[in-house]
């Protein structure tokens, strides 16, 4: 591996806001984009074909990584810890398809690494872990509207009673994963 190369990562847990505003907090995450992926219809999805199902598209996040600063399986296991894997197709305020709990993989080692996130964290969850781990799709960006989103609009209700509660407890659990500026709200 070469040094200072980025790496991707593609994962979906739930409402992609969440995951943004998560994974902007951490120490060598470059760049975090919500959008689509998995789906099976050809083109360009909107987020109104996307919640109607009928795409089979996830909400994603896009990451690109520093490995050398962190590492996927701490990414994997950051993701795992942010939401229930353990109920398909929810998250909190709806339910479907499209937030499926999944995580889109980019080489055999991140396969193999997810899976051993899923067989370590196993044993510690009440009830059966519902994540996919499928081969990576294409992805598509999200509208500019949901890029960033919780920054954007933190007194927003969902922001503020789903979001923020969330944040600041992941950024408790993984308080030497953070960027230096960051710190929990």
């Amino acid at each position: 591996m070469q040094r200072g190369t980025l790496h991707v990562a593609t994962i979906g847990g739930g409402c992609f806001w969440c995951l943004d505003a998560i994974f902007k907090t951490i120490r060598g995450v470059e760049t975090v984009i919500s959008g689509y992926s998995g789906g099976n219809v050809p083109g360009v999805p909107t987020y109104r074909e996307v919640c109607s199902g009928l795409t089979r598209h996830a909400e994603v996040v896009q990451l690109t990584f520093d490995p050398e600063q962190v590492s996927y399986k701490d990414l994997i296991t950051i993701f795992m810890l942010s939401h229930d894997p353990t109920v398909a197709n929810l998250e909190p305020t709806a339910y479907g398809s499209q937030y499926r709990s999944v995580i889109f993989y980019h080489s055999h080692e991140q396969q193999q690494q997810a899976t051993a996130v899923i067989t370590d964290i196993s044993s510690d969850v009440i009830g059966s872990i519902t994540t996919e781990v499928v081969a990576a799709s294409v992805f598509h960006a999200a509208e500019e509207y949901h890029q960033d989103y919780f920054n954007k609009y933190p007194t927003e209700t969902y922001c503020s009673a789903i979001i923020a509660p969330k944040l600041k407890l992941l950024q408790g659990q993984f308080t030497d994963k953070l960027k230096r500026h960051e710190h929990p709200r």
